[in-house]
């Protein structure tokens, strides 16, 4: 209905002469269609003569945050000049330009939402020149937090343009901030349990963890839950509330990992053999370039049901995962070519039967 009372408005005088203006408008406003990339692409190599000047690299980042805002915005500036130039009343012309404003707001707050994301990047500098350990798990969720205030800034302002008091609104909040909070009480627990972790640093993105009943790797944390991808490749949402209060177990910060088992030698082994044994694996250890040389246990420690039981013990030094279990293969290998070259079979459940008296045999 809007559209029809403008083409009313617009073709109410002389037929022929709105005719030529709106020709005239379309020229104009095509015109700024197609040399909006031309332009664009002009003024950001100028402005990159100077950007690439600098050594820090982080001006580029936030240059070509604004690329595409700028490109659109020429094309409403073409709109705007467009629409100026036809035959409109005074308040359909103030209704043109203050849509005009709210698009500018819109596309500056386009460009800055871009631009935070270049706080990831001032980070890792930032982290890289005062060596520094980036924790990664604060990066994406302050970025969140960065354009959240660009939006809400954004809003206020529109809202004021279009004649409404955000100053009414934020005191009328205040009158029913109670029924908010209440409402909201879950949402506002699992942001302070976000807190929590931001601040207690528990675990970062990227690590290996295990709490409120779930193992997994740390994919992303944000106002509401923690993501952690599980071993069987599920994403499982947490809510921050509860795994802030919950015991986490962080193996990606041992550095370390363990190795604890039982090899069962056959009861024919002589103790001549398990010494030499014991001696050849403990040797072995030690000279292994990925197991930590002062955590070494071997010894010979149990007489078993059906084995001769030596403990081993040892530290790969890794916390990835896939990194260990390449390292205990190549030990078990190793442990395998020692039995073979003293000529030491591994037992295996066995059971000996003896009688006390021979058998008659009936004739």
């Amino acid at each position: 209905m809007r559209i029809l009372n403008l083409l009313v408005e617009f073709f109410d005088n002389n037929f022929i002469a709105s005719f030529i203006e709106l020709g005239i408008s379309i020229v104009i406003f095509v015109l700024f269609l197609i040399l909006s990339p031309i332009i664009t692409n002009i003024l950001f190599k100028i402005v990159r003569s100077f950007t690439k000047k600098s050594k820090i690299g982080l001006d580029d980042d936030m240059v070509e945050s604004f690329k595409k805002p700028l490109k659109i915005f020429i094309i409403f500036v073409g709109l705007y000049i467009a629409l100026i130039y036809l035959p409109f009343s005074e308040g359909t012309e103030n209704s043109i330009t203050k849509l005009f404003r709210v698009s500018i707001i819109i596309l500056i707050t386009w460009g800055l939402y871009n631009a935070a994301g270049t706080y990831g990047i001032i980070h890792e500098k930032i982290g890289s020149k005062l060596n520094i350990k980036s924790q990664r798990i604060l990066k994406p969720l302050l970025i969140r937090v960065i354009r959240i205030i660009i939006i809400a800034i954004a809003v206020a302002i529109i809202v004021e343009e279009f004649g409404y008091s955000i100053s009414a609104f934020i005191a009328g909040l205040g009158i029913g901030g109670i029924a908010i909070a209440m409402a909201a009480q879950d949402t506002l627990s699992n942001a302070f349990g976000g807190m929590a972790i931001i601040m207690d640093r528990p675990f970062d993105i990227g690590d290996w963890i295990v709490g409120a009943g779930i193992e997994g790797i740390v994919e992303d944390i944000n106002f509401r839950s923690t993501k952690v991808r599980t071993f069987e490749k599920a994403l499982v949402s947490i809510p921050n509330s509860k795994i802030s209060k919950e015991a986490i177990t962080n193996f990606s910060q041992r550095g370390i990992r363990r190795v604890k088992f039982y090899l069962g030698l056959e009861y024919s082994t002589t103790s001549e053999k398990i010494e030499k044994v014991v001696e050849k694996i403990n040797s072995m250890l030690k000279k292994h370039s990925k197991v930590d040389d002062e955590l070494i246990i071997t010894k010979f420690e149990v007489f078993n049901d059906s084995s001769l039981d030596i403990l081993i013990q040892y530290y790969a030094k890794t916390s990835d995962y896939e990194e260990f279990l390449s390292i205990q293969e190549n030990i078990n290998f190793k442990i395998i070519n020692i039995l073979e070259e003293e000529n030491v079979g591994i037992a295996f459940p066995s059971t000996s039967i003896y009688f006390a008296n021979k058998l008659e045999s009936n004739n």
